[in-house]
């Protein structure tokens, strides 16, 4: 992971470095709100990086990848309300149902290509909705309180926000360094083969879909991540963070950034974000703006921002 000094590689740097040092500026300057909103957008850029790992290097549109934000935040949540407050028992089982569940999902969903395939993620993104929105016991269509955070015995608080955010910048760059190892495996390689020429890898020995289903559950699973620590720095959870837009905003983040790189993502969730908080501020149609803002990159960006970045390196 030590690539040239370039363009994109500087902007990585520079981003990163102020990601860590923004709990400092926070402190000095007295603004929580700038940690409580990346908090929020680390969280976001996870779970997109959780998505270009199937989207951008496997190839597999799915739209309903908010499903597991969800799955992970009602497991924290379900099990706060049951009286088992432990990070050590919620987290692990929060990750588990995030894998069977992308296992099911997948097992099913990647018999099928192209527009098949989205429709069946999103199919089962909107099962996990409904039924979530059913579970009067646990807040039904209002949500899910959480009163208590995920105690890890002492290790750590997650009520002191920037403990909290680092832990989550932690989490963040783990699962890039996973994606990272993933994709320039062996298997990572297969996976991007198979994305590129199903029929040529099938044909030298590779079983497609099991590699692609390994791949579709560990971004599930990292996802899964992400939505504990989505209920834990909200202490809510609805059953609208599983909703189709939720997975829409994740994909636009992922091409945003730039499809198939491995800060894109990253990059994609924080100017997503922050131009959703800046123009929110201006006019309640912020939407109307933000959309054909989001059009022009995409246009004019092609491989979104690091490809960018790409191109002006070699200019």
């Amino acid at each position: 992971m030590m690539p040239k000094l370039n363009a994109s590689n500087s902007v990585v740097a520079l981003l990163c470095a102020a990601l860590v040092l923004l709990p400092v500026y926070s402190a000095v300057t007295g603004n929580i709100f700038i940690l409580t909103l990346f908090t929020r957008i680390v969280i976001f850029a996870l779970a997109a990086a959780s998505l270009n790992l199937i989207m951008g290097y496997g190839g597999m549109m799915s739209f309903g990848h908010a499903a597991y934000l969800g799955i992970g935040g009602y497991a924290v949540g379900i099990l706060a309300t049951e009286g088992i407050g432990s990070g050590f028992i919620q987290w692990p089982v929060a990750l588990a149902v995030s894998a069977l569940f992308a296992l099911v999902i997948g097992a099913l969903s990647l018999r099928t290509r192209g527009v098949y395939f989205i429709m069946i993620t999103l199919a089962f993104a909107q099962m996990a909705y409904y039924i979530t929105s059913g579970l009067s016991r646990y807040g039904g269509d209002d949500g899910l309180t959480v009163y208590k955070r995920s105690d890890f015995a002492g290790l750590i608080d997650l009520s002191n926000r920037t403990q909290f955010y680092y832990l989550c910048l932690a989490c963040l760059f783990g699962g890039l360094y996973l994606i990272w190892r993933i994709v320039n495996s062996r298997f990572g390689l297969v996976v991007q083969g198979v994305r590129s020429n199903e029929q040529r890898m099938q044909a030298i020995g590779f079983h497609a879909n099991r590699y692609r289903l390994v791949c579709f559950v560990i971004a599930g699973t990292i996802c899964g991540l992400a939505g504990a620590l989505l209920a834990n720095n909200t202490d809510f959870v609805s059953p609208a963070v599983m909703y189709w837009t939720r997975s829409g905003d994740l994909m636009v983040m992922v091409i945003l950034g730039g499809m198939g790189s491995l800060f894109g993502p990253v990059i994609g969730a924080i100017v997503y974000l922050l131009l959703e908080e800046l123009l929110s501020q201006v006019t309640e149609y912020s939407g109307l703006i933000l959309g054909p803002v989001l059009l022009l990159i995409v246009l004019f960006a092609r491989g979104g921002i690091m490809g960018l970045l790409g191109r002006m390196r070699r200019a």
